[in-house]
């Protein structure tokens, strides 16, 4: 079994998609083993996407991922790097695969509704970011 890390942005928290996305998720054979509620400090944001402090975005990232409550949850299956990938779409609603995520719920490329893992590596950093081994299922 592989983790990965999901996090419902503040545009699916405001829009009250939670439980549609969760249940798209959950009917694609993925397993919730951890999931919270927060408001990330603008300190835990600026760590999280580190690794894009030198894009011209990143300033408008960490407003927008501040200015309201997310979710992050650490999802299970074989595969789930990638099939987790699949299933969210393109960071671009518009070049979306029809019936992912974001192609469904999305509104921008800012505003596109849930983070997945880009790779098992970074999955294992980030759920860490977020969670703690004891606030983990199984």
């Amino acid at each position: 079994m592989e983790r990965t890390l999901a996090i419902l942005k503040p545009d699916c928290v405001q829009r009250n998609l939670i439980g549609k996305v969760i249940e798209k998720i959950e009917s694609s054979g993925f397993k919730i083993v951890a999931m919270k509620m927060i408001r990330l400090s603008k300190e835990s944001a600026k760590g999280f996407y580190e690794v894009h402090k030198e894009r011209p975005f990143f300033n408008d990232l960490i407003e927008y991922m501040t200015s309201g409550f997310c979710v992050p949850m650490v999802l299970e299956k074989e595969n789930a790097v990638e099939d987790f990938r699949k299933l969210i779409g393109a960071t671009d609603p518009a070049k979306a695969e029809e019936g992912t995520i974001r192609k469904l719920y999305a509104t921008s490329v800012q505003e596109n509704i849930v983070h997945g893992s880009d790779s098992p590596e970074n999955a294992v950093k980030e759920i860490n970011h977020f969670f703690s081994r004891h606030e983990l299922l199984g």
